[in-house]
């Protein structure tokens, strides 16, 4: 039962303020840290010199989400934040050869265009009244499926594959924004509980949507983009 005072509008209005208040600065630091290595010859080359290291970098992500995803109960706040925002580096270092590789006009452009496209979706995942649930397992396996034709073409390094897998993701992407937004404020509904637990739960959910709109924008700039000379 919730308090008598608890304003449940007002509290889905102030859980979501904090997933996207969180999602907005781990964008932040994606970005600072991308745009830094890239504007340094000195760091990008020692860090791209060696494939081991940037292994090792995304291996760190991997358990860093994980981590995330399945003990985040088991931290305190100020943990999981940190653990969200050590993620968001790593990935600013990861991105960074995007801005190497793309013409800084073409990554603007896919950052604008990601940034409508997630925000149209997002609106619409938190105030459509349809039921979003069954999109799930859809969206799913078409996660798999993608990871699974990514994975192949590594070998294969077919550039008219590597397009329409990464069409195909902004698809599953988008629609999985509006998933995600609506399944975040239903979990912000259902989740009534101590201040200190929605706070830890706003991480995941910031963490969902970052995930979201990185690989928007990264598939974007794949099927828009223009590579430099």
């Amino acid at each position: 039962m919730y308090h008598q005072n608890y304003s449940m509008p007002s509290s889905i209005k102030s859980f979501m303020y904090k997933v996207y208040g969180w999602m907005s600065v781990a964008l932040a630091v994606t970005a600072g840290i991308a745009y830094y290595i890239a504007a340094t010859p000195e760091v990008y080359t020692e860090l791209f010199k060696s494939p081991y290291l940037l292994i090792g970098i995304v291996i760190a992500q991997v358990a860093i989400v994980l981590y995330l995803s399945f003990r985040v109960m088991h931290l305190s706040y100020p943990q999981a934040v940190i653990a969200f925002l050590a993620y968001a580096m790593l990935v600013g270092v990861t991105t960074s050869s995007v801005l190497l590789v793309y013409t800084m006009s073409s990554v603007y452009m896919a950052f604008v265009i990601a940034a409508g496209m997630f925000a149209a979706m997002g609106l619409y995942g938190y105030f459509t009244d349809a039921d979003l649930s069954s999109m799930g397992s859809f969206l799913t396996m078409g996660l798999f499926g993608i990871m699974i034709a990514m994975f192949v073409n590594m070998f294969m390094k077919s550039a008219i594959a590597n397009y329409y897998i990464s069409l195909a993701a902004v698809g599953i992407f988008t629609l999985l924004t509006a998933y995600d937004v609506q399944k975040i404020k239903r979990m912000g509904e259902s989740m009534m509980i101590d201040e200190e637990t929605r706070k830890k739960v706003a991480v995941i959910g910031a963490l969902t949507l970052y995930l979201d709109f990185i690989n928007l924008f990264l598939h974007l700039l794949q099927v828009l983009g223009k590579k430099r000379d």
